[in-house]
């Protein structure tokens, strides 16, 4: 590759719409994609919320038409995906909004992509696969965590095979995200938890990506601290508004730096675990996060200090691996801070298992971009440490 080719920075991101009260105004978006008729995806969780009445009434108001898909399993499952596109066609929609966590956005972004080939969406993993432009998406997140509403990642849940599939193509940015913090007012303290570490996983595994650069670095960095600064507290004041406008920025953050620099290891070994045992996705990387900085800190060590710096902690006088340690115990501590005392084990992974885990985490792409290369055998000893 010549020099100048490996300079060359990209960077995608949908229309970005951020701040309390946004999604009544989903459907002036649609309107401006000329929209007759919406399909709509959630789930149930989310339209017991209320937030899927939000945004009907804003479709009404405007007189535009939709139809309700809510059949979404927390992964979304290949089938549901065929589902849904299935809808779509018989519908004759023309736009689709999602409205939910992770699981109702990728299920919406691959919708649009099997309407848009009309081929199975089995057909499309891995990275830069989509060849047609999917139908007009519109995003409204309700977890400040996946930043699915920014990516241009779609993983769905393979239920026969035990696996997770990622689909990585900017074709899969979505159109247009509004963020609205109000929305995630109905997470219990658990999910806020997961998304919560979620997010900070991705800020601090894009930092570390060897595909990060300076258009995502930044992101990358104020992410952390963000969600840093603020996740405990607004574990610990459910209520308080401003708060969580800090942290569902600090996941949009992360979001707009993972979705160009691409993960690591943490996310390529969660999907695994999240495809075999049908794990919530952020509790997976929360397991996981500590012992993954642990083992790719010597790869990256000025990167790594400088996100211990980022989390408040005094690396003045500090050895590396004084410095790798006190980032090791502050993740712990920060997870039990907001609650979460999780292990692999009391999730039923035993050692028997761990072979097959880590097989497929090293056919995830998100572990190419590890900055520390990874073996089978490596994986296999972080998946040991984390049970």
């Amino acid at each position: 590759m010549s020099p100048a080719i490996s300079q060359l920075r990209k960077f995608v991101s949908p229309e970005i719409i951020f701040g309390a009260g946004c999604r009544h105004h989903v459907a002036n978006y649609a309107k401006n994609f000329g929209a007759r008729k919406v399909l709509l995806v959630s789930d149930p969780g989310v339209i017991n919320a209320g937030w899927v009445a939000d945004v009907e009434a804003s479709l009404a108001a405007e007189g535009i038409d939709y139809a309700l898909f809510s059949g979404v399993s927390p992964n979304p499952r290949i089938e549901e995906v065929m589902q849904g596109a299935e809808r779509y066609r018989a519908e004759h929609c023309d736009v689709i909004v999602a409205v939910g966590g992770g699981s109702p956005m990728d299920c919406a972004k691959a919708i649009g992509i099997v309407v848009a080939h009309d081929r199975h969406i089995l057909e499309f993993e891995g990275v830069d696969t989509l060849r047609v432009p999917s139908p007009p998406l519109i995003l409204i997140p309700t977890t400040a965590g996946t930043s699915a509403d920014v990516s241009q990642f779609v993983i769905l849940s393979n239920q026969e095979q035990r696996m997770k599939i990622s689909i990585v193509s900017k074709g899969a940015v979505p159109d247009v995200a509004l963020i609205d913090p109000e929305t995630t007012l109905s997470m219990d303290p658990f999910l806020s938890a997961c998304t919560g570490v979620d997010a900070l996983v991705h800020a601090i595994e894009a930092f570390v990506s060897t595909g990060h650069g300076p258009l995502t670095d930044p992101h990358a960095l104020e992410a952390i601290r963000l969600i840093n600064g603020h996740l405990v507290q607004m574990i610990a004041n459910p209520h308080d508004l401003a708060l969580r406008e800090k942290v569902m920025l600090g996941s949009m953050q992360a979001g707009l730096a993972f979705s160009n620099a691409i993960l690591g290891a943490v996310h390529a070994m969660s999907h695994s675990l999240g495809g075999f045992l049908d794990l919530p996705h952020g509790l997976c990387n929360a397991v996981l996060i500590e012992h993954v900085v642990a083992f790719n800190y010597s790869a990256a060590p000025e990167r790594f200090q400088v996100i211990a710096q980022t989390c408040g902690i005094d690396c003045r006088g500090l050895s590396h691996p004084q410095i790798r340690q006190r980032l090791v115990d502050h993740l712990i501590a920060l997870k039990h801070a907001i609650g979460f005392h999780e292990t692999l084990g009391l999730h039923g992974v035993r050692v028997a298992d761990i072979p097959f885990l880590s097989q497929h985490a090293m056919h995830d792409p998100c572990i190419l971009t590890n900055p520390r290369h990874s073996s089978q055998r490596d994986v296999e000893v972080v998946f040991g440490e984390a049970l």
